[in-house]
């Protein structure tokens, strides 16, 4: 086990200096120079030059990618050309949000998924309703969902509200950044309520998608492993459908519905970015969105860096996960 969480941390390693470089060439051979874009179109030629041999731009290219890497270890993700603050201050402030929305993605994904790939192949009443509602849901696009349960579910019924995290502005402060964490921790049930209230609808329009991936994949699983011999010695012993699915075919068949559910989150963090903006959530996404018109490289960079890292964590934990869910799977 310890070698192979070691092995999965050099990859992330790995991982992160490839996205250095790709996100260090980009900056390299883009048209728009960041120095014009922070200073401003009326700054002096003098005043710009300063300010490159201040951020190193006039070194050579190695020696700037060396010390861009060295930066991002020390956790110097340089400073923000728009909000003249230093990127890791920025995503400090922005990422718990994201987070949160992510989180609450997923746990809704996974639920939504499991429900559909168990009642489907189960083939329990209500199965086929249930495939069609997802199934039509995840076809539409990500930003023209959010719209109509913005239209819906606020405008026309009222029963959800359409923008940012809560109406309490901010009434709740830390320790965590993660405002449902907090409000519990500060007994604050009514922020609480209100921060779900909030989280329902970005957080489906974000889970949608992926919850009919994983149960597709969970359903063909489960569909395969209820023609084993095990399962019919179950059923010949008199056990309910029910107890056979869960008790012994849902275990054996959850190893690939996990690692759909690993790659769903990476699909997931880039539908995040556009749902922030609709629903105006206080998030990376919405940061990024924010920085683009401004050339703000840095952060892009930054934003860009962090979800690289996040989407390895989440497919060693998924790894880790199947390991524990099936002992056959040797950790490699």
């Amino acid at each position: 086990m310890l070698t192979f969480v070691l092995k999965r941390l050099a990859a992330a390693v790995g991982v992160l200096l490839v996205l250095a470089a790709v996100v260090f060439l980009l900056q390299q051979v883009t048209p728009s120079d960041p120095v014009h874009a922070m200073l401003g179109a009326n700054a002096s030629p003098q005043a710009i030059e300063a300010k490159r041999h201040e951020l190193g731009y006039d070194q050579p290219l190695p020696q700037q990618y060396l010390s861009y890497v060295s930066g991002i270890f020390r956790g110097d993700l340089q400073m923000s050309l728009r909000t003249r603050r230093p990127v890791t201050q920025d995503l400090a402030d922005f990422l718990p949000a994201t987070i949160e929305l992510a989180f609450y993605g997923v746990v809704m994904a996974v639920i939504l998924g499991g429900a559909l790939g168990v009642l489907s192949a189960a083939r329990f009443r209500g199965a086929g309703v249930l495939r069609v509602v997802m199934v039509g849901f995840a076809s539409a696009p990500v930003f023209l969902l959010a719209l109509l349960g913005i239209l819906l579910l606020y405008r026309r019924l009222g029963w959800l509200p359409a923008t940012g995290r809560t109406d309490y502005g901010t009434q709740v402060k830390g320790p965590t950044g993660f405002l449902t964490v907090d409000a519990l921790l500060h007994l604050r049930f009514d922020v609480f309520g209100d921060a779900c209230k909030h989280l329902l609808m970005p957080a489906f329009c974000v889970a949608i998608g992926p919850a009919v991936a994983i149960g597709r994949v969970l359903r063909s699983s489960l569909q395969s492993t209820m023609q084993s011999d095990f399962v019919r010695t179950a059923r010949a012993k008199g056990m309910r459908e029910r107890a056979v699915v869960w008790r012994h075919a849902l275990r054996n068949s959850i190893g690939p519905a996990l690692s759909m559910t690993g790659l769903q989150v990476g699909l997931m963090f880039a539908g995040v970015v556009v749902i922030e903006s609709i629903f105006a959530w206080p998030g990376i996404g919405f940061y990024t969105v924010q920085s683009i018109p401004r050339t703000d490289f840095p952060a892009i960079a930054g934003v860009t860096l962090v979800l690289g890292v996040g989407y390895v964590i989440v497919n060693t934990l998924v790894d880790i996960g199947q390991a524990v869910a099936d002992p056959r799977l040797k950790l490699s």
